[in-house]
């Protein structure tokens, strides 16, 4: 298996294009770069970097379909959902160039006998984002435009599997009028990325991927004392406590669990159901994996579903699928791959997950349902609180208050009453416990890579 950068079909396993890793010296001239940049880029006025920022969203809006083809080549999305992918990045891209001097604006804190208190927020320099495959525009976008709005300068190094996205976006940087330097694509290694973060010039990192990356890339910004933020993996809980239509719920809920194949930080992963329901709720979604078939995700068929990314990322899921069986968990539907080429996964219904199992503790990134029963309210609690992780988790419930009494409970960073997975350019993202630290989008997203700076002034007399 080839480890450089690369361009390689999911859905055929052919690989198109292989990029060689940057040199060391290359690495040292982006440093440069990008410091060197930064002097000018920051110096511009907001309201000029706004405009360049709303011509990227224009780019992105004029091109998506392109775009999107682009991300389904690479890593196998289907082609409706990477169309509106791309669209949301224009959102989240024209919110930071509308918004971003609003949200930037100076705080006056007090005026006591002539002296005035006021908290101003400014750029604090050259940054590294180290991004994953599952979202290669959205990931790296809601990154990068706000704190480009901001003025700070921008180090990117993608996912090995997404060259080709991770070249297209440095291209339209620049063709919206990104300052050269401003915005730098990195085919940088594991170690090259370590030293980056260790350079003086950076200073900061932020990082999207799994749980093993943040710790490691967490420990290096804690040693050489830079910001960072981390947003890391989720086992997300889906309490349903009651339902007037179980088939319809389980139809939604399946089909939130699939969307991206199953491959999202934020995806349904653990499905919580109450008793009276359960037997129905988990037929239906038997029922349903078993219709699916493989299909290319270019055409984007919604009775079809698409390869995972990898044929590392097939494997591994196999793995956890057959580790969870052996454990004594039921595989009720899938739990298998089917003959074909490409990195496809058959959905996957597992019930009764032993505690003691690793699946039970563990991310599953695929199309994997993991239904889990409950008596209670408080059992259901339990349940979805045990996790290590607390990205998201949402309730259903026809009485709303019983939702929210529920949702009050989750130990999660986004937490949704009678809706799944809610999100917007203008809502933070981020989660709590071992799903890391840091907010992403909305205001917060521009409040992290920043420098607070308290600016007093004290008439004379």
């Amino acid at each position: 298996m080839t480890t450089t950068y690369r361009i390689q079909n999911p859905a055929t396993g052919e690989l198109l294009q292989k990029f060689p890793f940057a040199t060391d010296d290359k690495i040292q001239q982006a440093l440069t770069d990008s410091a060197t940049a930064y002097t000018r880029w920051s110096s511009m006025k907001m309201s000029e970097r706004g405009k360049i920022l709303e011509k990227l969203a224009d780019l992105f809006e004029e091109n998506a379909v392109d775009l999107a083809a682009q991300a389904t080549l690479e890593m196998g999305k289907n082609s409706r959902e990477a169309i509106g992918e791309v669209k949301y990045c224009a959102r989240i891209i024209r919110y930071y160039a509308t918004e971003g001097e609003r949200l930037t604006a100076d705080q006056e804190l007090k005026n006591i006998d002539g002296q005035t208190a006021v908290l101003r927020r400014k750029s604090l320099g050259p940054l590294l984002g180290i991004m994953p495959w599952n979202f290669p525009f959205y990931q790296v976008i809601r990154f990068a435009a706000p704190n480009l709005m901001l003025g700070n300068t921008v180090l990117l190094k993608h996912a090995e599997i997404c060259a080709g996205t991770a070249l297209t976006i440095q291209e339209y940087m620049h063709k919206a009028g990104v300052l050269e330097g401003a915005y730098i694509n990195v085919f940088a290694t594991h170690d090259q990325a370590s030293s980056i973060i260790a350079d003086p010039r950076i200073h900061g990192v932020s990082l999207t991927g799994s749980e093993r990356a943040g710790s490691a890339v967490g420990e290096q910004a804690g040693r050489h004392l830079k910001k960072a933020v981390l947003e890391l993996g989720g086992s997300d809980p889906y309490i349903v406590l009651d339902s007037t239509d179980v088939a319809t719920s389980a139809r939604r809920a399946l089909f939130s669990r699939l969307a991206n194949s199953g491959q999202t930080c934020t995806s349904n992963k653990r499905m919580i159901i109450m008793d009276d329901i359960y037997d129905e709720f988990v037929a239906e979604l038997t029922k349903l994996s078993a219709e699916l078939t493989p299909g290319d995700p270019a055409e984007a068929n919604r009775n079809e579903y698409a390869p995972l990314s990898s044929e590392s990322a097939a494997t591994g899921l196999m793995q956890q699928i057959d580790e969870a069986r052996k454990a004594g968990a039921n595989v009720l539907v899938g739990g298998e791959r089917p003959d074909l080429p490409g990195y496809y996964v058959k959905p996957t219904v597992l019930t009764d997950i032993p505690e003691s199992s690793k699946a039970f503790s563990e991310e599953l990134f695929g199309p994997v349902v993991m239904v889990y029963r409950v008596a209670t309210e408080d059992e259901a609690i339990e349940l979805a609180n045990s996790s290590v992780y607390g990205l998201g988790g949402s309730v259903f419930s026809t009485d709303e208050a019983r939702a929210q009494q529920v949702a009050d409970q989750l130990d999660v960073g986004m937490v949704h009453v009678n809706a799944f997975n809610v999100g917007g350019e203008d809502l933070p993202f981020g989660g709590v416990k071992r799903s890391g630290f840091g907010r992403e989008l909305g205001p917060l997203g521009m409040d992290e890579f920043v420098n607070k700076q308290l600016l007093t002034l004290n008439t004379p007399r």
